[in-house]
């Protein structure tokens, strides 16, 4: 059996008065692509927050079986857990190649020329582009470069939020193939997705989060069968 990298167990989560997230429990096992479905406002980017450091938490969050509100932000990527946001964080004046550094800044081994050369092969339009500057590349572009950035972190547990969210077609589809280089790659991700359709493509297992719960589980092909993820869900972006 895989090893679970990511567990949570009634996680909640509170802005004030409002909840943000209600017993949430949920885990991601080595090597595996688990995706979390649901609407704008269900909570996902909350849970994905808690996880990386970024909020506060009732309940337990672990990676590699430690409790990640006793680690730092910082600390948890050294340990290679690596957060790509749906905001991208860019820095806006830096050129493609500048940004990618910044995801290997606090790396000191002896891969980081092969993690540019990765990232560089996989998207070749940053290869193209490696002295312009990141706020002058379309939104595409730019979601080329979080991504690529991330990987520059040498990511264990890779976590994608809304990757898809407001890209062309065509776009999508070069982000597609970037994931499906990664799993094949045996990178573990967390993909966070309001594109039902396009999470349902790569992961293997599913939830579904709805008002800071989750709803529903199960495999993808379990997901795809049932009938209110079909109804509610699949197509809609």
């Amino acid at each position: 059996m895989s090893e679970t990298m990511l567990q949570l167990d009634d996680v909640n989560v509170s802005y004030g008065k409002t909840q943000a997230l209600r017993g949430v429990s949920l885990n991601v096992d080595q090597g595996e692509i688990v995706g979390v479905i649901g609407p704008n406002g269900a909570g996902k980017t909350t849970m994905l927050d808690s996880i990386a450091g970024y909020k506060d938490y009732g309940g337990s969050i672990t990676y590699n079986g430690t409790e990640t509100a006793t680690v730092s932000s910082g600390k948890l990527v050294n340990n290679g857990l690596v957060y790509c946001t749906e905001d991208r964080d860019l820095f806006p004046y830096f050129s493609v190649h500048e940004n990618l550094q910044m995801g290997a800044q606090f790396r000191n081994d002896d891969g980081i020329q092969d993690s540019f050369d990765f990232v560089y092969d996989l998207f070749p339009r940053l290869d193209e582009r490696r002295k312009q500057e990141a706020q002058t590349m379309s939104g595409g572009e730019q979601q080329m470069l979080a991504l690529g950035r991330a990987l520059m972190s040498d990511p264990d547990l890779l976590m994608l939020d809304e990757p898809t969210l407001g890209l062309a077609p065509v776009i999508i589809d070069d982000i597609s193939e970037a994931i499906k280089r990664l799993q094949d790659e045996g990178l573990t991700i967390l993909l966070v997705e309001q594109n039902s359709t396009f999470a349902l493509r790569h992961a293997e297992r599913l939830y579904l989060l709805e008002q800071g719960s989750v709803e529903l589980s199960g495999s993808a092909e379990e997901m795809r069968d049932n009938d209110y993820i079909r109804d509610a869900y699949v197509g809609v972006t």
